[in-house]
Order: structure tokens, then sequence, then C-alpha cells
């Protein structure tokens, strides 16, 4: 493994001619715009760029961008091609792109805090900024270094991975001038804010504000306050379609409540079924000022940022909160 420089991730690219571009499961803004952005510049220079996803494509804000993706590479996408994976620190994050991309030479660029420190295939070059608002953010660099002016459509989806990372900046504190230097920047090359914040808070459904409601009616405070846990059921998503999904929506109102750090969202993606299927359940953790979500998360599997991370706990909704607790109770909230 090599920790790359910025100049060993430069040449690694302009010495392609063809790359796989790709990132997480359940993609994000910040992961879609990384991807997008990074494959435009690329065949503007001259390259074959791929973009792959295994998706699914959950977020309202994404799914439009799921036509743009191929959900794995074929052998002839494979012949003499480089990835590039973004916004993930490893190809086991990538879902069930995993095993098309073993072999491949590899650059990862990625923000994330969870990936310090992992162990990377032989000569996979690294390029991790934890103090990144986002992986555009660092995308944008990559762009600026390789001396390639920004279109419009580029700026617009560097801008909507930023602003997705930073909650439209409710997420920036003292330290986050630079953000809105770049921002400027992206606005001056063409990117429209209205229209960023329209893509990403707007077209929910009717839908989306009945499971609001019920999330918000299952609210539980634990610990004096600090710690609030709320749940999805399977049968919500069955009943409402996993289109409905708002949860940041859900983390704004519920972290507004005075005296509260930390929220989990327990989401029931499977049942026990006919199949033999077993019950799993997603964890969303988002905290405020200095407790770290990311520490619980990496300690169950998962991973993220110190105020936002996320992780996957088999069993039900009961055994999922039974676990959280658990580890609050031995962390301290």
């Amino acid at each position: 493994m090599t920790q790359a420089a910025s100049g060993e991730l430069l040449e690694f690219i302009r010495s392609g001619s063809k790359f796989i571009i790709a990132g997480h499961k359940e993609p994000d803004g910040d992961c879609i715009g990384s991807q997008l952005a990074l494959c435009s510049v690329l065949r503007r220079m001259g390259k074959t760029a791929i973009p792959c996803s295994a998706g699914p494509f959950k977020r309202t804000e994404v799914m439009p961008y799921e036509k743009l993706f191929k959900p794995a590479p074929d052998e002839n996408d494979k012949k003499e091609a480089r990835l590039i994976l973004v916004d993930c620190s490893q190809p086991g994050r990538s879902g069930d792109l995993e095993p098309h991309l073993k072999g491949l030479p590899a650059a990862i660029i990625d923000h994330h805090a969870s990936g310090a420190g992992e162990q990377h295939a032989e000569n996979t070059l690294i390029f991790s900024n934890p103090g990144a608002p986002s992986t555009t953010s660092m995308i944008y660099t990559i762009i600026k270094a390789l001396g390639m002016e920004l279109t419009g459509e580029e700026a617009r989806l560097l801008l909507f991975g930023l602003c997705t990372d930073t909650g439209y900046f409710r997420h920036v504190d003292e330290t986050g001038a630079d953000v809105f230097t770049t921002t400027a920047e992206l606005i001056r090359a063409g990117a429209n804010p209205k229209q960023v914040y329209a893509d990403i808070y707007g077209g929910k459904s009717m839908n989306s504000r009945i499971l609001l409601g019920r999330t918000l009616a299952r609210s539980q405070s634990f610990f004096d306050g600090r710690l609030i846990i709320t749940h999805e059921e399977k049968e919500d998503i069955d009943e409402l379609g996993i289109e409905s999904r708002d949860s940041d929506i859900l983390y704004q109102m519920l972290q507004s409540i005075s005296g509260v750090q930390v929220i989990a969202y327990i989401r029931q993606e499977t049942s026990q079924g006919n199949s033999g299927t077993n019950p799993e359940c997603s964890i969303g953790l988002r905290s405020r000022d200095q407790f770290n979500v990311g520490r619980i998360a990496e300690a169950l599997n998962g991973g993220g940022h110190k105020n936002a991370a996320g992780c996957t706990i088999p069993g039900d909704i009961r055994n999922a909160e039974k676990i959280i607790l658990e580890m609050f109770q031995t962390l301290g909230v």
C-alpha cells in the first residue's frame, strides 16, 4: 500500500486511459456527485470513464441518477481499466460491486474518518482527508490540480455533494471558512444553490410525510433526554414505499429538542421470511457537539463521521434497540 500524495494520484489519473468509478452501496448525494463529476472531467480529458453503483438508489434526490450508472462492469469494461473508489475506504463497502473490482489497479478518494488505519490491497493509492467536508470537495481539489476548468454541470454535481454532507451547511462550525470559499467558486462556475436545495429537500411524496409522522411518534428518550431512539418498521415501507424515507428532516427535528445529543434511527430492512431470510436492521446515528457516533458505528462493524455514522445489526428492531442502549451505557452519552 502507498499513502498517496496528490502528485501520485494525479499521475495515476493522467497515465490511465480507462477508469471504473465506483462508490459505496446505497449512494447519497456526495457519492453520486463525486462519481459523476469525476467521470465528466475524465471524459473531457479524452479518457473512458464508467460509473458503477450497486445501488439501491433509495433517496429521492439520487433516484434520477440511477440510469447513469452500470450495476457492475463487464469483462470488456475491466480490460486495461483502473479503479477509482470514492466516498468509501474499502471495495467491500461497494456492496455487490466488490467481486467485480478485484485485481484492478486502484485509487481511493475518501473523507471518512472511519477508514483511517484500515488495511488495503498492495499498491492501492490512498487519498484520504477526514477533515474535508465532503468527498466532492476533494474531487474539486483534484480537478483544479489537473488544470481543468469546471463545466456548469460539474459544479452543480460538486455542490450537490457538498451540501448533502454538510446538511446544507448546518454542520459547518468555526473551522469551516474554506467550505464557503469552495461554495463561492462552484457558484461562479455555474452551480445554482437554490436549485441544489430544491433537489435535496424538494420533491417529497405525501407518503414521506406520513412516515415522518410515524417515526416521530415512536421516538423514545433515554439517559435524561440525551439519547433519542426511533424506528421504521418493515411494514411501513411495504405500505408507503421505500422512496418515502426522508431521514434528514427527521434528524433535524429531533436534534432541535433541548438537551438531545444523539439520535439513533433504526430501520427494519428485512424480516423473517418464508425463504429463511434473517431479519436485519440498518442504524443511522447522528450527534451534536463532541459526542462521536463514529466510534459506536465502528464497534458495530459500520463507519462514518464523528457526528454522522451508520451500521447494520442482525435481528429485529427490539434486538437493535437493546444493542444500541448497551453500547451507549458502556461508552456513555
